[in-house]
């Protein structure tokens, strides 16, 4: 039980100084992000009396509308990250293409960032938890020249840091850099992000699982029999619609999210560089798994598009291998 309070600032800056070889670039990126997250979570906490619900007008490349909050947390995080020069370029699950980074007073930046500004914003009408998910990769190309496409296909394996905003009942950050996973509850009295959850360890295995259970009959056989042992084990079923959300309660409590391929998306539907890799990337860090419907560990796949789709299974650890052990028995 920790008995003062320990700032998400003060809590970077410690860690920093746990590696020789830091030179404070990927703090000042971390603590670039916990500002917008700041900036977004008052614009969510007043979203309803506001006309910044419902949405944009436009769609995005990957042809879902886009709902106004959306670019409003997508144009704040990037000028955030355009702000201290620690930033070399982002993409972003609302832009189709990515955006390089001017450098700022000379800095050649090492890192980019992945992400998804506003995951589950379909959610917020309704006043459901949404969330920003965010991965920082350090950059290949030659930091004295703008960043291309191939920075940004990396494997999640290459992951340097990862994280995501819950912007719920309360607002967490919860990131890992490779060394656990740690989560930040704001405190809107002094305005910080405060460490709350140390350490943080996924249960071994749990009583519930998540997948939208409305798209059963067209989840292939393998799938459609786990998730009747799922029910016949009278597991709970716990779909909030903002993957998030959902990981945040598995990482917490234990159980599965599955989102597995259906006829309309035969190759998934969630994002690879933006939700999977960094969401698969904590989860492990925190003791657990995640593999797509093929298999595959999630953090191996090589992406070839900036907005390339996958299937995902992610959680518990012997829920995971459970769930394998279903699709090696049922796949044709």
């Amino acid at each position: 039980m920790q008995n003062r309070i320990i700032t998400l600032d003060e809590f970077i800056i410690r860690r920093q100084k746990e590696y020789s070889l830091a030179s404070g670039e990927l703090t000042g990126l971390l603590r670039d992000i916990g500002v917008a997250a700041k900036i977004v979570n008052r614009e969510v906490n007043k979203a309803g009396l506001l006309n910044i619900l419902g949405a944009a007008g436009s769609e995005n490349t990957h042809g879902e509308s886009v709902q106004k909050l959306d670019l409003y947390a997508n144009d704040k995080l990037i000028d955030c990250l355009s702000n201290s020069g620690e930033c070399a370029g982002v993409a972003s699950e609302e832009n189709e293409d990515f955006i390089p980074i001017m450098p700022v007073d000379g800095k050649q930046s090492k890192y980019l960032v992945v992400m998804d500004p506003l995951d589950g914003s379909s959610n917020i009408d309704v006043n459901v938890s949404v969330g920003t998910i965010f991965g920082i990769y350090r950059r290949k190309s030659d930091p004295s020249v703008a960043c291309n496409k191939e920075d940004f296909l990396q494997k999640g394996v290459d992951l340097v840091a990862a994280g995501y905003v819950l912007y719920g009942t309360s607002t967490i950050l919860v990131y890992t850099t490779g060394r656990g996973v740690n989560g930040f509850t704001l405190d809107p009295t002094i305005g910080e992000f405060c460490l709350s959850h140390q350490d943080i360890k996924i249960p071994e295995t749990g009583n519930s699982y998540s997948v939208n259970q409305g798209y059963y009959l067209k989840f292939d056989v393998e799938m459609r029999r786990y998730i009747d042992h799922c029910s016949d084990s009278n597991f709970g079923l716990r779909y909030i619609g903002s993957m998030v959300s959902d990981i945040h309660r598995i990482l917490l409590k234990g159980g599965i999210f599955l989102y597995p391929n259906t006829r309309k998306y035969p190759k998934g539907k969630l994002r690879l560089l933006y939700e999977c890799n960094p969401l698969s990337f904590i989860v492990e860090q925190a003791g657990g798994k995640a593999i797509n419907s093929s298999l595959q560990r999630i953090l191996d796949i090589q992406p070839t598009q900036l907005h390339q789709r996958e299937t995902i299974a992610i959680g518990s650890p012997k829920m995971v291998d459970e769930m394998k052990a279903f699709v090696e028995r049922y796949s044709v």
